[in-house]
């Protein structure tokens, strides 16, 4: 008995350090493995205007790094959080994703808690969610509000710092309006409705100025009402309405309920709107896709007026527009170490001077030569600015929902008070069905 015991303890023994050989071996070869398999990262854009500025930071790292990473593109109006999903489901889910902050709830548990990332603390701008912790990488800052081009201001004899509210901003519109044929224009204003690709811009970042405008930061009066069901102050929404009134007034006719992103933003490029209701992201393909419009058009200064829908508002909107975010089904550590980059000089270089991206990072020393940069750094700089409450809303109200009373209003289907209980009817089903 004693020899079958000391034969069975060398025999464990012996099975011992042959497995545990294998699992060194397994784990050295699982290393290797993992190592090997870095070749590649994948990364949600969804900045269409500044695809090929990502693809030059994305090359940028390939080259010091020797990480390709692949830069998957979704078109602007397109459905990003349907099209991450069906990633996931094909197993084909991106390292980093985009999202904004409505989409990070789509993904409960699935993404890595960042907080322990050296960015996180040269920041304030980087999204956190009280659950899951540090989640959302900032890469730029934005802004909203009624922008201008300042030459056909000017000519028309119109001060920008006058328009304070609805009355001062009807006069600019009729000002210009009077001058139209003589300078050229298409429109006062460039504002395009087209709720099935330009959802998103009536839907939410117009809308938002209603949540918003005037308002401090911190100051969530608006946004806490209307996810109460879909709530609205009827009077500062009143004011509201007729503001998008004047627009539908002062737009172009041929563009108004049928015009695309491009065409919006290649008619203020090339001097032929006053106003365009876009943000501080159009710089980007002013001075890139849309260059030699802006040039023929002079390269004229432009600057941004709140929509000051009620006498004295005088805040434009900042924010992040979306986060990159980590996926756990994705090469975390790789990931985690692109992101590190990203915050760096040598990409912070591309994404403020290329990109145009206002930096969200304190020690970022770039300044972006997008001609709305200084127009943001100044409102900024005044304490001037208000917060994007509207990505607060359900996720796809504003896009999907919201967007089609705009419409409907633009192509004259309602009237202020028929598009207020259009905006109210799609909320209230809206937050019925959740």
């Amino acid at each position: 008995m004693k020899n079958i015991k000391i034969f069975s303890l060398i025999e464990v023994l012996i099975l011992s350090c042959i497995f545990s050989a294998c699992g060194k071996q397994s784990d050295a070869e699982s290393e290797t493995e993992e190592a090997a398999a870095v070749e590649k990262l994948t990364l949600v854009n969804t900045k269409s205007e500044v695809k090929t500025q990502i693809e030059s930071l994305a090359s940028k790292y390939a080259q010091e790094t020797g990480i390709t990473v692949e830069v998957i593109g979704i078109e602007a109006g397109a459905n990003v959080q349907a099209t991450i999903k069906g990633f996931y489901l094909s197993d084909q889910m991106p390292d980093i994703i985009c999202c904004e902050a409505a989409d990070f709830s789509n993904w409960d548990g699935l993404l890595v808690d960042l907080s322990d990332q050296d960015w996180v603390n040269r920041t304030d701008a980087e999204f956190v969610d009280p659950t899951f912790g540090t989640l959302g990488f900032p890469y730029t800052t934005e802004a909203i509000g009624l922008a201008y081009n300042a030459d056909i201001l000017s000519k028309c004899g119109v001060d920008p710092a006058s328009i304070t509210g609805p009355d001062s901003m009807r006069a600019a519109f009729e000002a210009i309006d009077a001058k139209k044929d003589e300078l050229g224009l298409r429109a006062v204003i460039g504002y395009f409705t087209e709720a099935e690709n330009l959802g998103w811009s009536a839907g939410n970042h117009i809308f938002g100025a209603y949540l918003d405008s005037g308002l401090d930061r911190s100051d969530t009066t608006y946004i806490d009402l209307f996810n109460d069901g879909g709530k609205l102050d009827d009077s500062r929404f009143k004011d509201y309405a007729n503001m998008i009134g004047l627009f539908n007034q002062y737009s172009d006719p041929e563009l108004l309920t049928t015009g695309a992103y491009s065409d919006q933003v290649a008619n203020f490029a090339s001097g032929k709107y006053a106003f365009i209701t876009q943000g501080s992201w159009i710089g980007a393909a002013m001075t890139g896709d849309n260059s030699s419009e802006y040039a023929s058009a002079g390269n004229f200064k432009v600057g941004m007026v709140p929509y000051a829908f009620q006498e004295g508002m005088d805040t434009i909107l900042t924010s992040s527009p979306s986060w990159w975010a980590v996926t756990k089904e994705g090469q975390v550590d790789a990931a985690k170490e692109f992101l590190q980059w990203c915050s760096g000089s040598n990409a912070q270089q591309i994404l403020v001077q290329e990109a145009g991206f206002v930096s969200p990072f304190t020690d970022c020393t770039f300044v972006a030569s997008d001609p709305f940069a200084p127009v943001i750094a100044e409102y900024i700089a005044a304490g001037k600015t208000s917060s994007w409450h509207w990505m607060n809303m359900p996720g796809g109200l504003g896009q999907q929902g919201l967007s089609f009373a705009f419409q409907k209003y633009a192509a004259g289907e309602v009237d202020a008070d028929g598009f207020t209980n259009e905006i109210k009817s799609i909320a209230t089903k809206w937050f019925e069905t959740l």
